[in-house]
């Protein structure tokens, strides 16, 4: 797989997100939207034992994530069913690079809406205690992080049978953040729910971020959370290369 070819498919599929309003507003705009929503709005109403911006910014730093997903998983599956793969061969363009320039771009998006989000929390308040190493930290859990998921999302995107399917694919996890303690603790749910968001993936990883900007970093949540981070991006690298090698 060639650099050259993975770097060209980066910036096109760059040139496609920037000129997809609605890619852009789900991507970066609709996290923020968000987080106004729940700190800025509803936060009182949250008892958390911390200022709500402090608890709730690591599970909308996931949020944000998450929520531009859905465009990936469509990307991706246009280009397998609009016969944008067929041109490429004929370009002598490298199969692997069209995975990887989607792979890129997607974690690109996500870190621009995860700075946006960051910069919207401090402007309301937001003050974490991490030193410089924690906060390299919280960027290498956000990076693992999106790396994993958008493997999944675009392993996804290649299984769908259209575009619009493949966008409904990635709505799960889109919404699994909000039945982890994103929003509120989970010894604050109800029976069912509360198991189940303390043993779904995205718990640890938001709280190994929490005990990280607080300067108390958990070793059991951050060995949890590298685990399911690695975990799903072995399943959806190998997922993906499997279906796109079946279809191409």
């Amino acid at each position: 797989m060639s650099l050259g070819d993975s770097a060209i498919m980066l910036r096109r599929n760059y040139k496609h997100t920037v000129r997809n309003p609605v890619s852009v507003f789900n991507g970066v705009l609709l996290p923020v939207i968000i987080m106004l929503m729940f700190v800025y709005m509803l936060g009182d109403a949250f008892s958390v034992g911390v200022d709500y911006v402090d608890y709730a910014t690591p599970g909308l730093i996931l949020l944000a994530v998450c929520y531009g997903l859905g465009s990936t998983a469509t990307a991706v599956n246009a280009d397998m069913t609009k016969g944008i793969i067929n041109r490429f061969k004929v370009m002598d363009v490298s199969r692997g690079a069209v995975l990887t320039g989607h792979v890129a771009a997607s974690m690109f998006t996500n870190l621009v809406a995860v700075a946006a989000i960051i910069g919207t929390a401090f402007a309301l308040g937001f003050r974490p205690a991490a030193d410089f190493a924690q906060w390299l930290g919280v960027l290498g859990v956000i990076v693992l992080l999106s790396f994993a998921a958008t493997w999944l999302t675009v392993a996804l995107g290649l299984a769908a049978k259209s575009p619009e399917s493949a966008g409904m694919a990635a709505v799960p996890l889109v919404m699994l953040p909000f039945f982890s303690s994103a929003i509120v603790p989970a010894d604050k749910m109800g029976p069912g729910v509360r198991q189940f968001a303390e043993y779904q993936p995205f718990t640890p990883i938001i709280e190994t971020m929490r005990g990280l900007f607080a300067g108390t970093p958990h070793t059991g949540d951050t060995v949890t959370a590298i685990a399911w981070c690695v975990g799903i991006a072995l399943v959806g690298y190998l997922w993906a290369i499997r279906t796109f090698n079946k279809r191409a």
